[in-house]
């Protein structure tokens, strides 16, 4: 299991454009148009995926909401902020 960040190393790890919310981190991207969200969210359904960490992912028209925490240890861990920091490279 991994460990919680405090609220200090979040606020140092935090990846630019994420934000904290309570327990949670999240980012909106945005995109020009759908089709582009959602081929977007496919790719980070698939490098969540491989990385046995599932976020929550909210699609509308031109943006993409991922919100990542760590339901087992009630918090965020390395984890997150590691898959956070691997959307961003899927941008």
């Amino acid at each position: 299991m991994a460990e919680l960040l405090s609220d200090d190393e979040v606020d140092e790890r935090l990846p630019e454009g994420w934000v904290r919310d309570d327990d949670e981190i999240s980012r909106s991207y945005e995109f020009d148009d759908y089709l582009a969200g959602v081929s977007f969210a496919m790719h980070v359904g698939e490098v969540a995926e491989e990385e046995f960490h599932h976020p929550e992912i909210v699609i509308g028209y031109k943006t993409v909401e991922v919100r990542l925490t760590s339901h087992e240890e009630g918090g965020i861990t390395d984890k997150d902020i590691r898959l956070a920091n691997l959307f961003d490279d899927e941008r």
